[in-house]
Parts: C-alpha cells; structure tokens; sequence
C-alpha cells in the first residue's frame, strides 16, 4: 500500500536526485542473494541530506498517525531503519528499539535493544522492501518480546509479489512512501532511464530471480 500517488512521485524523485536508488541495466549489480539487479536502493543516503530526511521523517509521522494511530514504541529494523526511525520516535515523542537480525552472541543476547516492555504496541520502520523476509523476522522478535506489532512502514518498495504474499501470510500491514511502479514512470518522465530501458526494468521485476541482462 502507497500512502499517496503525491508522496510516492515525490520520494521517488528525492531518492533519484541524490543516487539513493542507482538504475544500471546495461550493468546490473549483484545482489546478497546471488540475484542480477539493474537496480539499487541504498537508502541511508537520504539520512546526509537534512531536507530529504525531514519530509521522509513527517510523511512517516502523518501517516503512522494516520494509519495506525500513536503507539507505544517505535522499532527500527538494523541496520539500515535505526537511523530514520529514531528521527521519526524523536518527532513523536516516543521511546526508541531497534531490532537485530539475529540475537547477540554475548552479553545479554538480545535481539530487541532497548526498553520494550509486553504489550506495548509498536510500529516498525524499514527502510527497504525487497521479499520482505528480514523485515518480517523483526516483526517476529518483537513479538516474541511480547510487543504488540501494529504494523510497518518503509521508505521503498520493490513490490515483488513474493513480499505481498509474505506480508499476507504474517497478517502484517504494510504502507511505504513509494515503489518500483513509481520509480519507473518517474524515471521516464525525467529522463533518468530511456523507454527501452524501461522494458528491461520490467522484466526484471517481473521475474527477479530468474532474470539475466543477457
């Protein structure tokens, strides 16, 4: 779910004009999974640039207000959310968790840092969507600290249909400021990317696992 068609067009120009997301089809990157991508998305970029920061930080803010109401605690999904979502907690006045991938090997152990006590309700920040299984694997830890998961929000969104069906089958809600629809016809109508390298943009996100440029 896109919180607006305004906001969506808005970020995926701000993420564009400061090389947040990379499009390189002639060139594709090689992703942690093994996939072949003609995009990157690296969107803790957007934590060096005060202006972009803040409007992401209160479409955030509205939008969780919005959507789910004020919750107890805001979490932020490690690394790449603890950054946004500390400016979104401090918008808000709320405490601050961020979420581990995985529980730490000394100390404590934890995987929830922070104070976070059971039945607290949360919202939880990312800043990128791709299968949506990390993220969902945060969701989990919190609630398995007895947190009250109201549900997601992130900057961008790949929209594979793999991460839809995830989301559905964790019953988590998911909104985000933009995606790849967006990006694309943006991307065209600003001259980032040719038409022909629209297609192939296409195709890739059609089938992302499978795809090659060649």
């Amino acid at each position: 779910m896109i919180f607006t068609t305004e906001t969506a067009e808005k970020t995926a120009e701000l993420l564009l004009q400061i090389n947040a997301i990379k499009l390189n089809p002639k060139n594709p990157f090689t992703w942690a999974s093994g996939w072949k991508s003609p995009i990157y998305c690296d969107n803790r970029l957007t934590l060096s640039f005060p202006a972009i920061r803040n409007y992401i930080r209160d479409e955030f803010v509205k939008n969780i207000e919005k959507t789910y109401g004020k919750p107890d605690v805001i979490a932020g999904v490690a690394t790449g959310a603890i950054g946004m979502g500390i400016l979104v907690a401090e918008s808000m006045g709320l405490p601050f968790v961020y979420v581990r991938p995985e529980p730490k090997k000394h100390g404590r152990q934890n995987q929830v840092e922070g104070f976070l006590q059971k039945g607290q309700t949360v919202v939880v920040v990312e800043d990128l969507i791709s299968t949506g299984n990390s993220s969902l694997l945060a969701v989990e830890a919190l609630k398995e600290a007895g947190a009250i998961v109201k549900g997601m929000v992130a900057i961008f969104t790949y929209g594979f249909d793999v991460a839809t069906d995830n989301f559905t089958k964790a019953n988590v809600t998911l909104n985000t400021l933009s995606n790849y629809h967006n990006l694309l016809n943006l991307a065209v109508a600003k001259n980032y990317i040719s038409e022909t390298e629209q297609k192939l943009l296409q195709d890739w996100s059609a089938s992302p696992s499978t795809w090659n440029i060649d």
